[in-house]
């Protein structure tokens, strides 16, 4: 496609209203919006592809944070995979598969700078959101470097079934984890954990308190908690971690939508005896990692010792639907939209 073939507007969502508690339908628009051509340095990108994540619950807030908050009534942001339709910029020719952080839209124009090339012969497209992109560097590096992983570790993962937590523990297994533990929120997930991602053992965090959950599966403790939970889940594995654990705090899903404090984790005082190690994380804080990740998780992926599911979305008009059925837990392992 010439830069004279693009089409006059494209569809985008903006978000029109901050959530109060759990969001809803009427807080998101989608609207028409012109399609710009490429200044100079600049491409335009089809999407094919957009990503919807738990981090985007707390950027409609209008809070000071890691990201600045989404502007209501403007185009909303996150991750995209498509194809090049039109280049001023030297080093990307129409055709190229391109990630970059203009989704929530069709048409993304941009500095090109801000876009990196990806591989559709190594994994599908869609594969550079979920396993081979920003959750699956943040799997990657979350476990390895900010939780020190050491063969022999016992590894606990909440949130385990998402496109984060479901490869955290399957490189942990593949690291050389003793036993790798992951709680999720239906019988069909806890199954799919043991009998497709080759956990350990699992619990639906749903049949009883965490704490209870956790101690069975792990009678003799861990060593490595990998939080996207929060709150009983955090609270529970302080509980069940033995001395020198790590904990990486990668998230709080739990608590996103609530309009109250946290009633847990109450037994904080704990890591000063046990001197344990809680550490945030985000991903972009260790893109020096990613060739490495991805040369290293991609070999993975093709000798079929690392597995990973998508749930894909038909339609830009049924993203917001998407993101507010990710933040239910409506997904297996990556939650994105197919434009």
């Amino acid at each position: 496609m010439a830069e004279q073939d693009l089409p006059a507007t494209g569809r985008e969502w903006h978000l029109a209203a901050r959530p109060q508690g759990w969001p809803v339908a009427s807080d998101f628009a989608l609207v028409e919006a012109p399609v710009r051509q490429p200044g100079p340095g600049e491409i335009t990108v089809r999407n094919a592809y957009l990503s919807v994540d738990p981090y985007m619950r707390a950027r409609m807030n209008d809070v000071k944070s890691y990201a600045p908050p989404y502007a209501l009534g403007a185009p909303m942001d996150g991750g995209a995979v498509g194809h090049v339709v039109a280049s001023n910029a030297e080093g990307f020719r129409v055709g190229d598969a391109v990630q970059h952080w203009l989704g929530w839209r069709e048409y993304a124009t941009l500095d090109a700078a801000h876009a990196v090339k990806v591989d559709p012969e190594l994994a599908p497209l869609s594969a550079y959101l979920g396993v081979l992109g920003m959750p699956g560097l943040t799997a990657y590096a979350g476990l390895l470097e900010v939780a020190s992983f050491r063969e022999g570790d016992t590894v606990f993962v909440s949130g385990a079934a998402g496109a984060v937590g479901s490869t955290v523990g399957q490189i942990a297994r593949l690291k050389g984890a003793k036993r790798v533990i992951g709680s999720a929120g239906s019988a069909e997930k806890v199954a799919t954990l043991v009998d497709d991602y080759g956990f350990d053992a699992a619990f639906n965090y749903k049949d009883g308190p965490v704490a209870e959950l956790l101690d069975q599966a792990a009678p003799d403790g861990i060593d490595v908690y990998f939080d996207n939970v929060g709150g009983e889940h955090l609270e529970a594995a302080i509980g069940a971690l033995r001395v020198h654990g790590r904990v990486t705090l990668c998230g709080a899903i739990a608590q996103y939508n609530d309009t109250s404090a946290p009633a847990a984790p109450r037994n904080l005082v704990l890591a000063i005896g046990k001197r344990l190690r809680l550490q945030g994380m985000l991903a972009g804080d260790h893109a020096a990692l990613r060739d490495r990740f991805v040369e290293e998780v991609g070999g993975w992926l093709r000798d079929g010792s690392l597995r990973y599911d998508e749930t894909v979305v038909e339609g830009v008009e049924n993203t917001a639907e998407a993101f507010l059925g990710m933040l239910r837990g409506a997904n297996i392992g990556k939650m994105v939209v197919q434009v």
